[in-house]
């Protein structure tokens, strides 16, 4: 895609992701805004290798979702993709839906259970080393919220993929600086986490996690670099993006704005 359907391409999936907040409230809205432009990269910029007749081919490369909860906006691309019929987009959370508040892997194109959170980044490090050890020259993809990056098995998980050279890993960080209860600096501050995982033997790459362009051109970047090391970009993002008084509030996490402000942003943003 050019970078214009690029951005119109993330502009239809903000939409359809605050309509299906707004028939399904228990849905995690801010965290699924932050991570749109890095999903829209991964699925339309021509990174992953996919096929939503086949989502269990082998051939494909694969994305684990470590920050299912905030990855509702996944419901739209998978449909729109041709993994499941797009009028499943009106039962979510609906009883025989299986689009549920948190993604699993009943759907189409989702590879693991998601609901608990600081696991994504182990299980794509070890897919990452079964594929090698098959000699495969497939990718794996894993997104990641920056408060998972409290949890101590990340770093295990990091220092493994270090150790075994898994340059076909790259680690995408929906870095929105907050976390479930407040922001993450008063929590417990990340500082530079590109100087964390470059100390951890990792390559590491910055950028504008709403400029779809750009994150498209790290990611590609990214999977062309073969050098012995796992990868990661850190994608600068704003937790409850384009949301009056969700956008990058210390308690978007929970918050939900009410059906009003979606109808009217709905009608002002076609």
């Amino acid at each position: 895609m050019s970078p214009i359907d690029l951005r119109e391409k993330a502009h239809w999936v903000w939409r359809e992701t605050l309509a299906v907040h707004r028939r399904a409230p228990e849905t995690r809205l801010a965290s699924s805004l932050s991570s749109i432009e890095i999903f829209v990269a991964l699925y339309y910029g021509g990174v992953l290798r996919f096929d939503p007749t086949q989502p269990l081919a082998e051939h494909r490369d694969r994305c684990v979702i470590s920050k299912g909860h905030g990855s509702i906006c996944m419901y739209p691309i998978l449909a729109d993709l041709g993994y499941f019929p797009l009028d499943e987009l009106k039962r979510v959370c609906q009883t025989g839906s299986f689009l549920g508040g948190i993604p699993d892997p009943v759907i189409p194109g989702y590879e693991t259970v998601n609901g608990s959170l600081g696991h994504g980044v182990g299980v794509a490090t070890g897919m990452a080393l079964g594929l090698k050890c098959k000699d495969s020259d497939r990718s794996v993809f894993v997104v990641s919220g920056d408060g998972e990056l409290h949890e101590g098995a990340n770093w295990e998980a990091i220092m493994f993929a270090s150790q075994h050279k898994l340059d076909n890993l790259h680690l995408i960080v929906d870095d929105n600086r907050i976390s479930m209860l407040g922001y993450t600096d008063d929590i417990i501050s990340h500082g530079s986490l590109s100087a964390r995982l470059s100390a951890f033997g990792w390559d590491c790459l910055e950028v504008d996690g709403h400029d779809v362009s750009a994150v498209q051109a790290a990611l590609l970047k990214m999977k062309e670099n073969r050098a012995g090391k796992p990868k990661a970009l850190i994608a600068r993002t704003l937790k409850g993006h384009g949301v009056p008084g969700l956008e990058n509030a210390p308690l978007s996490h929970i918050m939900n704005p009410k059906p009003e402000l979606i109808d009217s942003l709905l009608e002002q943003n076609p």
